[in-house]
């Protein structure tokens, strides 16, 4: 086939913050004729007609009312993980339009980023890297203590693809596992990482050493975790966020750390994303915070690169798509 009878894919930019990797430009460019949204501003009457998907990469570029308008053959918007919060998926439905997401090619390094989260900051390992680089360093204070991972107990907030694999992790580590879900797993299931379901979340909270949490970010979930849900945890307990910042009350977070509510918390998204510089949670010591690294290897921007393609090329040989999202 030909360049010109690829089908255009609409992309923010290749490369820079918001642009897909360059890596994966040669993989695209053997399906698909790449517009990005500069090549697309500059040459509107051209190339709206020839735009038949969008890839978003890292929620880029915005999906809104305009840009559907703009777009008469566009079948279909593929988006660069699991999360569809940034996305208003009944106007986009509205438009014809197919949306896809990439649960199989995020949930392993996602779960890395939550089981690395959970040991870091059990160990301090952070703020034990600045005492072992700092200039005086003499000895570390016998009381320098982290706590213990082994036998201690992980609930488990959202017991999705990446929420299981978390529990395979910490099954590893001997953890009792608990999890709230929606919908309770199969038996099978529960036993094979020895999970206990706990219908209701407060049951989960007051018996866990570790909170992790691992939901979509919806209206429902929307600060699933403030003060009430705090002050029944532990004090001796870590909040692990790997889902989406607004889950969690950030204002009530940065009380129940100052407080002694909770002892401690790990963060990989925060809202907004990055936090303001003066903002709170960056001055706490007992806090890890790192920039949104769920998906950040090279294999997993690989993968999911793959499964948008995959959706893609399915949307438009109208054949189903294998991770196809539908408005709620």
């Amino acid at each position: 086939m030909k360049g010109e009878e690829l089908p255009g894919l609409l992309v923010n930019e290749i490369g820079g913050m918001h642009g897909i990797l360059h890596d994966h430009v040669e993989f695209l460019k053997k399906h698909f004729c790449l517009i990005t949204m500069k090549e697309f501003l500059e040459n509107k009457k051209n190339m709206s007609k020839k735009v038949q998907a969008v890839y978003l990469w890292w929620h880029k570029p915005v999906i809104d009312k305009d840009l559907l308008q703009s777009l008469p053959n566009l079948k279909v918007i593929a988006n660069s993980g699991v999360g569809m919060d940034h996305l208003d998926l009944k106007l986009v439905a509205s438009f014809g339009v197919k949306m896809a997401n990439a649960p199989c090619a995020v949930s392993s390094s996602t779960a890395d980023t939550g089981m690395a989260l959970l040991l870091a900051s059990a160990r301090r390992l952070v703020e034990g890297y600045h005492v072992a680089v700092s200039p005086g360093m003499e000895y570390c204070e016998a009381d320098f203590l982290g706590v213990e991972v082994t036998g201690a107990t992980l609930g488990i907030i959202g017991m999705g693809s990446i929420g299981y694999k978390i529990a395979l992790r910490a099954k590893a580590f001997e953890m009792k596992i608990l999890y709230h879900n929606r919908t309770r797993r199969k038996e099978q299931e529960e036993q094979a990482v020895g999970a206990l379901y706990c219908e209701k979340i407060d049951d989960l909270l007051c018996q866990a050493d570790f909170v992790m949490v691992v939901v979509s970010l919806t209206p429902q979930t929307h600060k699933l975790i403030g003060k009430r849900e705090m002050e029944l945890m532990k004090p001796t307990a870590t909040l692990i966020n790997i889902s989406r910042g607004a889950v969690v009350d950030q204002e009530a977070l940065v009380i129940a750390l100052r407080s002694g509510v909770i002892r401690a918390a790990a963060l990989d998204v925060t809202y907004p994303e990055p936090l303001p510089r003066d903002h709170p949670l960056l001055k706490l010591k007992n806090v890890i915070i790192t920039p949104h690294l769920g998906i950040k290897t090279d294999k997993a921007t690989r993968m999911i690169t793959e499964e948008a393609v995959e959706n893609i090329l399915a949307a438009l040989a109208g054949l189903p798509m294998p991770s196809e999202v539908h408005p709620s």
